[in-house]
């Protein structure tokens, strides 16, 4: 049984309440907070109006990409529960991490088993890591495979272009399941229909 599942890249309200609202809600819901390339992008204005709902038992999450001090003293106040960190060292993640009293979750970009050993770097530091694909605002996957010698110790996330259907092949897996992509129609809005499978899966 995977421990938990992710939805990220929401932006809109209706979406959200459905989520939030759900009688088997996400542990986490997603916000992309600094990436304008990504057309999940949410401005400020409508982040503010976003985090101001009650989130029940599911932690909100900031996804952020070399995120600077504007934006990092511009969010500080938001109801995030999570920083969900691309590209920053060790050093600095520790730093937003004392200085914003927030759980981190660092993403690291996967391609080889060269790129799974940094974990080793954030060990201690960040709360989870998140093995992603190389596609950043696009789901690109790779191969979970080369997760299967990070220690069991390790609070492990994995994403990169996974299908709702794929979760089975994690059950067996201590990891928690993040899924963007797959939830959204072809017009790249997320898909209620696809929420709603995904979160009534019996075996998750």
């Amino acid at each position: 049984m995977i421990r938990g599942i992710k939805i990220c890249g929401i932006s809109d309200l209706t979406t959200l309440n459905y989520i939030l609202n759900h009688s088997h809600p996400p542990n986490f819901v997603g916000f992309i907070c600094n990436y304008r390339k990504s057309r999940r992008f949410v401005e400020y204005e409508n982040l503010k109006i976003l985090l101001s709902h009650k989130k029940n038992k599911t932690y909100f999450v900031s996804v952020l990409v070399s995120p600077d001090k504007q934006i990092l003293e511009k969010i500080k106040n938001l109801n995030f529960d999570f920083y969900q960190l691309y590209d920053v060292s060790p050093q600095k993640t520790k730093e937003i991490k004392e200085k914003y009293k927030v759980k981190i979750i660092t993403a690291l970009t996967i391609k080889d088993k060269k790129d799974v050993e940094v974990y080793k770097d954030y060990n201690g530091i960040s709360d989870i890591i998140l093995f992603d694909g190389k596609g950043y605002e696009k789901s690109v996957g790779f191969n979970h495979q080369l997760l299967d010698t990070v220690p069991a110790s390790v609070n492990k996330m994995i994403a990169g272009n996974i299908k709702i259907e794929d979760i089975a092949k994690f059950k067996d897996k201590n990891y928690f399941v993040d899924l963007s992509g797959a939830l959204e129609s072809k017009e790249g809005k997320k898909d209620i229909v696809k929420i709603n499978k995904l979160l009534n899966l019996s075996d998750i």
